[in-house]
């Protein structure tokens, strides 16, 4: 276990993302500013039209860096998008802020104040000065993982996903939450997490709202729990991180090993057809546009030929010359696709338009001018 720690703790000093800055947002019926540590992606200033995901945090004090360093790790890898992190410090607050009545099981009081300063001036304030994306993050831990939870109360939740961090339950969320959460037709991200050294009180209700959840059937529902062993109600915090960004964002990594052994080679068709779809759907669920990855291009590419599914081939490159239409991509798997037809007069002239293109990838315009040198001795034999 201290191994795994000390790998965590590694990432939170990982310099890849931006550095943190300081900002704040006027609390008006206390008529004070509440302060916020924002971290901006680092193609924030470079791509000036493009929208971010947000990863809005409660008890920014102490879980800022944490978040930070996972999600500077996981981008540097490709397996976490750039996102935009907001967290609030709360400091001596922080119980005044998460105030819910016993008896209702709502907040009450400055609890009340701080629901609505959230909903009604500080969502408001990052949404007009930060380019933030539809797919909105919310986390926090123990009382303020609670307290997050009664967003999910709203007819329209002001968070898609949530993070939370061994909660301290209020009053009937055990099943009010899978109640909430078997309703939602939009796509809802849930994930919580607890341990064998966590506060037991606590433990009780969070087990028996996994079991609650766990029995909804709402195809829209993404949710993941995790009992981490050897762990305490603090240390828990370092392993759940990673599993609940890994678990939202798991339509954004590119097609690992296993994938493509386990779903992609085993179709009998419609190579072309996942590919797409795995894009659509990050699209969908997670608001992120972006081109099809090169890497992602050669996968299907990859299993086609295993296949022998040539046909698909025209299909790929008609998709990869809508992705980058520049390159050199697109003719040359329509190059692949006449080679393996058995028509090498059309395989030559692609590979030879391909040649006139911008390289991409591993594709060289050398490679081109072989490919096509070597059709062209095999037709003249």
């Amino acid at each position: 276990m201290k191994k795994i720690i000390l790998l965590l703790l590694v990432t939170l000093s990982y310099s890849g993302y931006s550095q943190k800055v300081k900002d704040s947002v006027m609390f008006k019926k206390q008529k004070t500013y509440r302060e916020l540590t924002i971290s901006l992606p680092p193609s924030y200033s470079k791509e000036t039209k493009k929208t971010y995901p947000l990863l809005f945090l409660l008890d920014g004090d102490y879980l800022f860096d944490p978040f930070q360093g996972a999600i500077s790790y996981g981008n540097y890898w490709d397996d976490l998008p750039e996102v935009i992190i907001v967290g609030l410090t709360q400091g001596n607050e922080r119980n005044d802020d998460c105030t819910i009545d016993d008896a209702t099981g709502l907040p009450e009081g400055k609890g009340s104040d701080f629901f609505e300063f959230i909903g009604g001036e500080l969502m408001p304030y990052i949404q007009s000065k930060y380019r933030i994306s539809p797919f909105k993050i919310i986390a926090g831990h123990d009382v303020t993982a609670s307290f997050m939870n009664l967003y999910l109360y709203k007819d329209a939740p002001l968070f898609n996903a949530y993070i939370s961090l061994s909660p301290e339950l209020a009053l009937d969320m055990e099943t009010n939450i899978p109640e909430r959460l078997a309703t939602f037709k939009q796509n809802i991200f849930y994930y919580q997490s607890s341990s064998d050294g966590d506060i037991k009180k606590m433990k009780a209700k969070i087990t028996t709202l996994d079991t609650n959840i766990k029995a909804i059937v709402n195809p829209a529902l993404n949710y993941k729990y995790d009992d981490f062993k050897e762990a305490s109600h603090y240390s828990l915090v370092l392993y759940s991180i990673p599993s609940a960004l890994y678990q939202f964002f798991a339509s954004y990594q590119p097609i690992s090993t296993t994938e493509f052994q386990e779903k992609i080679v085993k179709l009998e068709s419609g190579y072309v057809t996942y590919l797409k779809n795995k894009y659509d759907v990050l699209e969908k669920a997670l608001s992120i546009k972006m081109n099809i990855r090169i890497n992602d291009f050669k996968a299907i590419e990859a299993a086609i030929l295993k296949n022998k599914a040539y046909a698909e081939l025209e299909q790929l490159a008609q998709l990869s010359h809508k992705m980058y239409p520049r390159t050199m991509l697109g003719d040359y798997q329509m190059a692949m696709y006449y080679e393996n037809t058995g028509d090498m007069k059309n395989a030559v002239k692609y590979y030879q338009n391909a040649f006139q293109l911008e390289a991409i990838g591993n594709l060289t315009k050398d490679m081109m001018l072989d490919k096509a040198a070597q059709l062209r001795a095999q037709i003249k034999k």
